[in-house]
């Protein structure tokens, strides 16, 4: 496995439970039946997980160890769901039988694992023929914004860089069709989404989770102690964040690549 370049401060957290299936898994739900048995990797808080248990038979959730589990099964409880096993399993060596899932589902996961295809041959191992394998990542190459702060270039600059030496690659949006391909999946559907915070609330939200988060969580600390930048020029950053979060010109779109792989 890489390193996960977030961490699990509240910052990142304030962002991963703000997902849910409607604005992070839009391109799967019309494809989902009710009696379908659903694989989520990678669950993170849960948020997600939780409403695809809605449509859903059953799913079983995985994270990629206790303590990261242990956050998913809080959502769970929270939110009374009966029909949601948890389990720790790495993707790249998935220890169920082939053929165990009509669904496989991850989202913002294959951006961080050390080896993407891989990930995706084990995900259509476990999909029963017939069944689907979908995943969703963002691509940072492709995230845009106003006005344009110099200093944002900079952290996205400095993201893209702590990302690979983690091992994950932060322009995974564009490379999910290729990966697929690669790992002997040929029935692909590709497709794009955005999200996008162009409203003073959410311009609050997203500037000011990042403004947090840039100094604070797992990157903040990797950027300083390997001397990608300095704390200063890290403040510097979330200065810039509350600046574009003030503008009332200030607009922020997320590029997100798309798959839905049907396994015969």
């Amino acid at each position: 496995m890489s390193t996960y370049t977030h961490g699990h401060h509240e910052s990142v957290l304030r962002s991963h439970r703000s997902r849910t299936a409607l604005n992070s898994a839009a391109y799967l739900l019309p494809l989902l039946k009710p009696t379908d048995r659903l694989l989520d990797v990678g669950a993170g808080p849960g948020t997600i997980t939780v409403d695809l248990a809605e449509v859903v038979d059953a799913v079983t959730a995985t994270e990629v160890g206790l303590e990261e589990l242990r956050l998913t099964r809080a959502t769970v409880a929270e939110r009374g769901a009966t029909n949601i096993h948890l389990q720790v399993a790495d993707v790249h060596a998935l220890e169920f039988p082939d053929a165990s899932f009509e669904v496989t589902h991850v989202h913002q996961v294959l951006q961080h694992v050390a080896d993407p295809v891989q990930a995706l041959r084990e995900l259509a191992r476990v999909t029963a023929p017939g069944g689907i394998v979908a995943a969703r990542d963002s691509d940072y190459s492709g995230f845009c914004w106003w006005p344009r702060l110099p200093l944002l270039d900079k952290w996205l600059d400095l993201y893209r860089t702590a990302a690979r030496a983690n091992g994950g690659e932060p322009d995974a949006g564009r490379r999910l069709l290729s990966w697929a391909h690669a790992a002997g999946l040929t029935n692909v559907t590709a497709t794009s989404s955005t999200w996008c915070y162009a409203t003073e609330k959410e311009r609050a939200w997203w500037g000011g989770m990042w403004a947090d988060r840039i100094l604070d969580s797992a990157i903040a600390r990797q950027i300083t102690s390997t001397g990608l930048a300095t704390a200063a020029e890290l403040q510097e950053i979330s200065e810039a964040w509350k600046e574009w979060a003030d503008d009332e010109d200030g607009w922020f779109s997320i590029l997100h690549g798309e798959i839905i792989c049907h396994v015969p």
